[in-house]
């Protein structure tokens, strides 16, 4: 990976510009579904054992309702946060560690808002068991930590570059979608919208590890760390603004 030195202040200062106005847009949207979402719930759900093992199951009881609207709002606010933080406060870390190779803060925030993202995915597929969500917590958890090692283990300027860890996260990272689609597949019927959300949102998760595998080969564009960093926001903000409104649309409106 590559940046020259006359070229790094100014890339610098047009990802400032970038996370000053990626994050007053989640912030915005993050608002707006607030202020115009219903309370639609998703009911989530526990399925205790209530003998030795093999005794049958009974019917999944109610733990409890997932606020959605609020939640599609935490993601986007997750977002915003990052952004806005990395261009003020924090900007002296986050540039310091991109001169590295690093975003500690792109990581802690995917860890929380994408994780957010993907229960809510999961449970418009019909993965509502809180013992299926902790699962899907735990494999996106950690491809993101997975993600974190890649680029903490190749830094800017070394002399080999394992991929290692990316392939550790892509194996952790798909599992969750595989349950996805063997509810969706197995489904009596789903809605339209249902399956919008889930290939829209698999090609962007997808596409994260494409833009991190992209930057390790160093091919084109992406032998420059920083550009790579300005696709990862722009997935950021596509991946999050999609689901929101894909959301939105298929069950907070009024």
């Amino acid at each position: 990976m590559t940046t020259t030195t006359s070229e790094m202040p100014q890339r610098l200062v047009n990802l400032r510009r970038w996370n000053v106005a990626l994050g007053c847009l989640h912030a915005v949207q993050a608002l707006a579904i607030l202020l115009m979402a219903g309370n639609f719930a998703i009911t989530i759900t526990s399925n205790f054992p209530v003998g030795p093992p093999g005794t049958r199951l009974e019917l999944p009881q109610s733990l409890f309702d997932l606020a959605v609207g609020p939640a599609v709002a935490v993601f986007l606010a997750l977002a915003a946060i990052d952004h806005l933080l990395t261009a003020t406060i924090k900007r002296a870390t986050y540039e310091t560690d991109l001169a590295r190779g690093i975003n500690r803060f792109r990581w802690v925030e995917y860890a929380f808002s994408a994780t957010l993202m993907l229960i809510l995915i999961g449970s418009y597929s019909g993965v509502t068991d809180i013992t299926a969500i902790f699962a899907v917590i735990g494999a996106n958890v950690g491809m993101i930590l997975f993600g974190w090692l890649q680029e903490t283990l190749n830094p800017i300027g070394r002399s080999k570059t394992t991929m290692l860890p990316f392939w550790c996260g892509a194996l952790v990272g798909i599992t969750p979608w595989i349950a996805i689609w063997f509810n969706v597949i197995g489904a009596d019927t789903v809605p339209g919208f249902v399956y919008g959300i889930v290939v829209a949102e698999q090609i962007f998760f997808f596409s994260f590890g494409l833009n991190q595998w992209l930057q390790y080969r160093g091919l084109g564009k992406w032998s420059n760390y920083l550009y790579g960093e300005k696709v990862y926001l722009v997935l950021s903000l596509a991946a999050k603004s999609v689901l929101a409104w894909q959301i939105y649309g298929g069950s907070l409106a009024n």
